[in-house]
């Protein structure tokens, strides 16, 4: 049974939160401020953080990031759950590390159907069939499945789990186009029709900017207008 650790100061939205996770058979630990979470959570590590942004002292995105920098949590899932829906927000928020971000007030369905997928996903990457030694190449880019590593003409780059993901699905079908739509259900498993293409395009300008020589001209990740996403073997190949 997967463990859900809520961190909000809301004390209504926490206590409905943990009432119809525990019906979708989550066990669930409430935290009222980014500290106390962050303390509780090293004491017993969630599967997945819940995390509001506004909260006194620490914000959210203070504490994900936090999380990200903590050798025993950094490989841990945040889904941001919060009511700064604009998309600033949303992008500040996966530069922070989270692995997805929903909007209040939100549909407890849709919420269901996010944390699942979520953790699908993590265990599926825990299970999953690559060899610990694997290393994905195409032209001068190599992606390397023990270390989350990615080398480039312009140097080595760590990447996120999420990010990983996404490199390794577009990298694994090269020069195949891909909606938002379909990276969603692809990488991060969610049903059709649900999730927002907002995600998919705040994570691939994070990968972006960690392995393109250029961000504003991408040479591998490129963007067919209207037609979605696609990594690149004449770009990879490039000099």
């Amino acid at each position: 049974m997967a463990t859900i650790l809520v961190i909000d100061d809301d004390d209504l939205v926490s206590q409905t939160l943990q009432r119809a996770l525990k019906m979708y058979g989550y066990q669930v630990m409430l935290a009222s401020s980014g500290t106390e979470g962050l303390q509780l959570a090293r004491r017993h590590p969630p599967d997945l953080f819940i995390l509001d942004i506004i909260m006194p002292g620490a914000d959210g995105y203070q504490v994900c990031r936090q999380i990200r920098g903590d050798p025993l949590l950094k490989d841990l899932p945040v889904l941001f759950l919060t009511a700064k829906g604009k998309d600033e927000d949303k992008i500040e928020g996966f530069r922070a590390g989270a692995d997805d971000y929903l909007s209040k007030p939100f549909n407890m369905e849709e919420l269901q159907l996010r944390v699942q997928a979520i953790l699908r996903r993590v265990q599926a990457g825990l299970s999953g069939p690559l060899e610990p030694d694997s290393i994905l190449r195409i032209g001068n880019v190599e992606l390397d499945c023990r270390t989350f590593k990615v080398n480039t003409p312009a140097g080595t780059a760590l990447l996120t789990n999420v990010q990983f993901d996404l490199l390794y699905h577009l990298m694994s079908n090269a020069d195949q186009v891909f909606t938002s739509q379909q990276l969603l259900q692809d990488v991060w498993d969610y049903p059709p029709e649900t999730g927002s293409p907002e995600l998919v395009r705040a994570h691939i300008k994070n990968l972006r900017d960690k392995i393109e020589p250029e961000t504003t001209s991408p040479t591998y990740i490129r963007t067919i207008q209207g037609h979605g996403y696609t990594f690149s073997t004449a770009g990879a190949h490039e000099d």
